[in-house]
């Protein structure tokens, strides 16, 4: 349950928030933390190798190169298909792999041998349900972690890569265990905390009028990291995050009638595709600079263009705007009240192999596992989880709208956006 006494001790862990990464640096000095990694696969560009590897071998930050004060000691992986590293990882440097979670947690042992668990339940071989949404074990993966903690009488940290569950009712148990068990949880992507093209952080507590965000790439995950970057944007506005009222998921040419019509803004669309690094179409061909969406050309490139419309509790109207075709980057822009102009930003994606926004998530994981303080809330997670699977929901509804009175997410966003700037 969300109580008030939840709300207010995560108010107060996100205000401490400021001061995680000199914490994290002061206690680099101390006996390494050790780090249990439990995931699906590990492999070459898997979440897991992004993130497992950062805490092996180090990352870069601040303009240096940051090796965290870990060691990880156990790993457990759900399938190993070709390409998998997990054997190679374990051999190199000397970690056990182990056949199920406990042993791992337990790192062989008979109680619970770690101090912090990195579960990353993406990438691998899962059904769909009919909404589309992959299954990943998130949640029995963290189900089984809890069990060790209440076994063994011991908690640690855990982090849980990008949302908890395409289940908001099995999300919402995840966060109820977590604070019924009194154990620091963070979740999410790293689009909130990646770099912003131009920097932007939303002024706390401001009066937002109209917002939107685009996004590129297929459903489900893709739309999950436009919603959080969106999420962790609208959550500074006044009164802080207050929870959904409704959501409908439209598609086709729906959605540009829908802008024809008003119900979202092509002044925000022309202010956030003008953030774009990656335009496509006319751009590709003869390099020309173009306004897609005064020439048509955006509705030519975008074959099959999606529009996730949110709307909040406290009467603020948001839009997602899903466009693969026409841009590759992830933009938002945002109307606040009495401004003349709006304001937006590129969430900045690093190329592949070495994706460094990766590297901006890693040093919030290592901080919640260093200090014990999660830098921001897993509200904002798990009313993210909501929100996608109230949208897909619409969607294989026939596109209605759904009224969401489970989304009911309190939570006050920490006071600095904790983005990377250097």
């Amino acid at each position: 349950m969300f109580t008030r006494r939840t709300f207010l001790e995560t108010a107060a862990a996100s205000a401490a928030s400021p001061l995680l990464e000199q914490q994290v640096l002061a206690q680099q000095g101390g006996a390494p933390k050790r780090i249990a990694i439990v995931t699906t696969i590990y492999r070459y560009l898997s979440h897991a190798q992004h993130m497992g590897d950062r805490f092996l071998i180090g990352y870069p930050f601040n303009g240096a190169w940051h090796k965290p004060n870990v060691q990880v000691v156990s790993l457990y992986v759900d399938q190993k298909p070709e390409g998998d590293l997990s054997q190679e990882r374990a051999k190199e440097f000397g970690f056990k792999v182990y056949p199920t979670i406990a042993e791992t947690l337990r790192a062989g042992g008979s109680k619970l041998a770690v101090d912090a668990v990195l579960i990353i339940g993406e990438h691998g071989e899962y059904p769909r349900n009919e909404k589309g949404q992959i299954l990943y074990p998130r949640f029995e993966f963290f189900e089984q972690c809890a069990k060790v903690f209440a076994e063994d009488g011991r908690t640690v940290p855990v982090y849980n890569d990008k949302h908890l569950s395409y289940s908001f009712e099995k999300a919402r148990k995840m966060v109820d265990t977590a604070h019924s068990m009194k154990f620091p949880m963070l979740a999410g992507s790293s689009l909130p905390v990646t770099w912003r093209l131009p920097e932007l952080e939303l002024p706390m507590n401001c009066d937002i009028a109209d917002a939107l965000m685009v996004g590129c790439g297929g459903s489900d995950p893709m739309d999950y990291h436009a919603l959080e970057a969106m999420q962790c944007m609208l959550e500074r506005r006044r009164g802080g995050e207050t929870g959904v009222k409704s959501v409908q998921l439209i598609e086709g040419d729906a959605v540009w009638k829908a802008g024809d019509e008003g119900r979202w803004s092509k002044e925000l669309l022309v202010s956030a595709l003008s953030r774009s690094d990656s335009p496509m179409g006319l751009t590709v061909q003869d390099g020309r600079t173009q306004d897609m969406v005064a020439s048509g050309e955006i509705r030519r490139i975008t074959p099959h263009p999606a529009a996730y419309f949110i709307r909040y509790r406290d009467g603020l109207n948001a839009t997602l705007l899903m466009v693969e075709g026409a841009v590759k980057d992830y933009m938002f822009a945002a109307r606040l009240k009495n401004a003349k102009e709006p304001v937006s930003t590129q969430f900045f994606l690093s190329p592949v192999p070495n994706v460094t926004y990766s590297a901006c998530l890693v040093n919030k994981i290592e901080s919640m596992f260093m200090t014990g303080v999660a830098p921001y809330p897993v509200e904002r997670t798990l009313l993210v989880s909501g929100m996608l699977e109230s949208c897909l929901t619409s969607k294989a509804q026939g596109n209605q709208s759904l009224d969401t009175p489970h989304l009911d997410v309190r939570y006050q966003a920490p006071k600095a956006s904790q983005y990377c700037r250097t």
